[in-house]
C-alpha cells in the first residue's frame, strides 16, 4: 500500500475531523431542532393526538353552553325544550371521554417508542466520541444526560400537546360562545387570558436559569454517587466511608441550595396565579351579572359564563408551573444535546475505507504529538516495527509508552506526521477496520456484566463454544471457570467485580487469543498475575505472538527480555533500541533500568536524560 500524506490547503498534514462521524446519526445541535426531528418522524401520530386533544378540549368547554341552555329553558318554564340541551350535555360528556381515552391510547403507544428512538440515537452518537471525551466525563453523568434528554423530548412535546394546546382551545371556544351572547364577555375573557399567559410566560422565563442550575446540580449529584459507588472497595479499604458521606453531603448541599432558589420562584408564580384566578372568577361573575341587570343577557348566559370561567381557571391554575416545567424539560434537552451532540474528535476521514492488514508493519513517520493541555510528548518521532517483529517498550512513567500505543490504536491523532500500517496512514482506515486488526490486552481489562462466555466471545462474536473453551484453556482460565457455579454462563458482575484481578486478566487474554488479530498489543498484560501463573500464561502469549506484529508495554522487564527488540523511552524520545543482550552490553539507560528494578519492576523515579538514537 502506498503512503499518501493527508494535507490541508497549507500543505500541513491534516487530521482535523469533520463535525460528525459518518456512522453516527445526524443529530441537530440545538434543542428545538433536536425535538422537531422526532416530532417530524412521528408526525402522523402527533397529528392524530392533536386532533383528539382538540376534540376533548372543545367537548369540555362546550358543556357549560349546554348547561346554560338547560338553565335558560328552566327559567322560561319550557320543559319541552330541555330534551335537546340535555342530550347535548350528555353527548359532550361522552365525546370528552372518547377523545380523552383515544388520545391516551395513542400516547401510550407513542411515548415508549419515542423515548426508545431518542435514547438509541444518542447512544449511537456518543459511541463515536474519542477517548479524551470519555476520560473527561463521568460515565454515570453521561448515562443520566441521555436518560434526561430522552425524557425531556417526551415531556416537552407532552407539555405542548396536553398542557398548552388544550388551554388555548378552551379559551378560544369559550370566547366564541361568550361572544355569541355578548361581545363584552368575550373581550373580558380574552383580555384576562392574554395578560395571564403573557405574565406567566415572563415569570417562568426568568425562573429558567435557576431550574437549569438545579438540573446541573442534580446531574452532578448523580455522577458523584455513581463515582463513589464504583470505588466503594477503595473507600472501605482506606477507611474513608465517613469522608465520602461528607463529600456527598457537600454536593447535596449545593443541590439543596439550587432547589430552594428555584422553588422560591415557583412560589412567586403561584401567588400570581391565585390572584389572577380570583380576578377571573369575580370579574366574570360581576360582568355577567351587570349585563344581566342591563337586560343584555339572560340567566342561562350568567351560568354559562361562570361555568366557563371555572373551567378556564382549573386549566390555567398551573399554567405558570407548566411553562416552568416546559423550560425545565427544554433545559434537559439542551443540556443533553450540548453534552452529547458535540463534534467528534477522532472519526473516519472522507475517503477512508475498510482495510484488512496483510503483514502488520508499523511505522511512526515524523510524529509530533501533544495533549490538549499543551503537554508535549513526541517531537518528530520516527521508528519502524517490521511485520512479525516482537517489540517491547520500556521507560519510566510519563516517558511516552502509553501514548505510543494510544496513537497506534488511534485513540488520539498526531499533530504532525503520520502512523502507517503496511505503508498506509491509519487515518485512511475506517476506525472499525483498524481496531479489527489489533488485539489488545490492557492492564485493566474492561469486562461487561455478562457471562464469562460472552466476555471471551467479545473478541469473535461468531465463535463456537468449543473455540471459546479453547481460548480460555490457552489463557489458563478454563480451570477457574469450571469451578464456578454456572461455569461459562456465570455472570462476572459490573466491570468484572466478581473476579479477582488475575482472573479478569486471563479472561482478557482469552478474548484477545480468540480474536487472533495480526497486530497484538499487550499493555502490562501480566501485571495482575502471580509469578507462577505468569510463566504459564507467558508460554501461551509466546505462542499467540507467533506470526504477529507485537508491541508489549511492561514495567516487569523479565516479560520482555526474550523479545526481538526493545525500545527504551525517555522524555518522549527513543533513546535506545536493540535486543535485551545488546542493550545490557551497551551499558546505557536500559542497563540501569535492569539493575535498578525491584522484584522485576521498574522504579518510578526518572533517570538522567539520554541522547536520542536513530531507529
Amino acid at each position: 500500500m502506498q503512503f499518501v500524506p493527508i494535507r490541508n490547503h497549507s500543505g500541513v498534514l491534516d487530521s482535523s475531523p469533520p463535525f460528525r462521524a459518518p456512522q453516527a446519526p445526524d443529530l441537530p445541535s440545538t434543542p428545538f431542532a433536536f425535538i422537531w426531528r422526532y416530532v417530524a418522524r412521528f408526525r402522523y401520530w402527533y397529528v392524530l393526538i392533536v386532533f383528539l386533544e382538540m376534540g376533548q378540549a372543545a367537548s369540555t368547554i362546550g358543556a357549560p353552553y349546554a348547561l346554560g341552555s338547560i338553565v335558560r329553558a328552566i327559567s322560561r318554564g319550557d320543559l319541552g325544550a330541555l330534551k335537546v340541551p340535555i342530550l347535548l350535555f350528555a353527548g359532550l360528556g361522552l365525546t370528552e371521554i372518547l377523545f380523552a381515552r383515544s388520545s391516551g391510547a395513542a400516547t401510550l403507544y407513542l411515548n415508549p417508542l419515542l423515548r426508545q428512538r431518542v435514547t438509541s440515537e444518542l447512544f449511537a452518537y456518543i459511541q463515536y466520541h474519542s477517548h479524551k471525551y470519555f476520560s473527561e466525563r463521568f460515565a454515570g453523568a453521561l448515562a443520566h444526560r441521555i436518560s434526561e434528554t430522552s425524557m425531556g423530548v417526551l415531556q416537552t412535546t407532552w407539555a405542548v400537546l396536553i398542557d398548552f394546546m388544550p388551554v388555548a382551545v378552551k379559551i378560544s371556544v369559550a370566547a366564541t360562545l361568550l361572544g355569541l351572547a355578548d361581545w363584552r364577555l368575550a373581550a373580558f375573557v380574552l383580555v384576562w387570558a392574554t395578560v395571564f399567559i403573557a405574565i406567566s410566560y415572563v415569570l417562568a422565563r426568568r425562573s429558567r436559569p435557576h431550574w437549569r442550575r438545579y438540573a446541573d446540580a442534580r446531574s452532578a449529584s448523580s455522577g458523584h454517587v455513581v463515582d463513589t459507588v464504583s470505588n466503594i472497595a477503595s473507600t472501605r479499604l482506606f477507611a474513608r466511608l465517613s469522608d465520602e458521606r461528607e463529600r456527598l453531603g457537600g454536593v447535596l448541599d449545593r443541590e439543596v441550595g439550587a432547589a430552594r432558589i428555584a422553588h422560591r420562584h415557583i412560589e412567586r408564580i403561584r401567588w400570581f396565579q391565585n390572584a389572577s384566578s380570583l380576578v377571573l372568577k369575580v370579574g366574570a361573575l360581576s360582568c355577567a351579572l351587570w349585563l344581566w341587570h342591563l337586560g343584555a343577557v339572560d340567566a342561562g348566559t350568567v351560568v354559562m359564563c361562570v361555568s366557563m370561567a371555572l373551567i378556564i381557571i382549573s386549566e390555567a391554575a398551573n399554567l405558570g408551573r407548566r411553562f416552568l416545567d416546559f423550560f425545565e424539560y427544554l433545559g434537559n434537552v439542551e443540556n443533553g444535546v450540548n453534552t452529547v451532540v458535540r463534534p467528534h474528535d477522532i472519526v473516519d476521514l472522507p475517503g477512508s475505507k475498510p482495510v484488512a492488514v496483510s503483514r502488520g508493519s508499523i511505522e511512526f513517520r515524523n510524529v509530533s504529538f501533544r495533549y490538549h493541555d499543551g503537554f508535549q510528548v513526541f517531537r518528530d518521532l520516527s521508528v519502524t516495527i517490521p511485520a512479525g517483529e516482537r517489540v517491547g517498550l520500556v521507560g519510566y512513567s510519563g516517558s511516552g509508552k502509553s501514548t505510543f500505543v494510544n496513537l497506534i490504536l488511534r485513540l488520539y491523532d498526531p499533530r504532525e506526521g503520520g502512523i502507517l500500517i503496511d505503508g498506509e496512514d491509519i487515518r485512511r482506515f475506517t476506525l472499525e477496520s483498524l481496531h479489527a486488526q489489533i488485539g489488545l490486552i490492557p492492564q485493566e481489562p474492561g469486562l461487561f456484566h455478562r457471562s464469562l462466555a460472552d466476555n471471551i466471545r467479545y473478541g469473535k462474536p461468531q465463535a463456537s463454544h468449543a473455540e471459546v473453551r479453547s481460548a480460555a484453556t490457552r489463557a489458563d482460565a478454563h480451570s477457574f471457570i469450571t469451578e464456578m457455579a454456572q461455569g461459562y454462563a456465570s455472570l462476572v458482575g459490573e466491570r468484572g467485580v466478581k473476579l479477582s484481578g488475575g482472573q479478569r486478566q486471563r479472561i482478557a487474554i482469552a478474548r484477545a487469543l480468540l480474536k487472533n488479530a495480526p497486530i497484538l498489543i499487550l499493555d502490562e498484560a501480566t501485571s495482575s498475575l502471580d509469578s507462577l501463573t505468569e510463566r504459564v500464561i507467558q508460554r501461551t502469549l509466546d505462542e499467540a505472538m507467533r506470526g504477529k506484529t507485537v508491541v508489549v508495554v511492561a514495567h516487569r522487564l523479565s516479560t520482555i527480555a526474550h523479545l526481538d527488540r526493545i525500545l527504551v523511552f525517555d522524555g518522549g524520545r527513543i533513546v535506545e533500541s536493540g535486543s535485551h543482550a545488546q542493550l545490557l552490553a551497551r551499558g546505557g539507560l536500559y542497563h540501569r533500568l535492569w539493575t535498578r528494578q525491584v522484584d522485576g519492576f521498574l522504579p518510578e523515579d526518572a533517570p538522567v536524560p539520554e541522547k536520542s538514537c536513530s531507529s
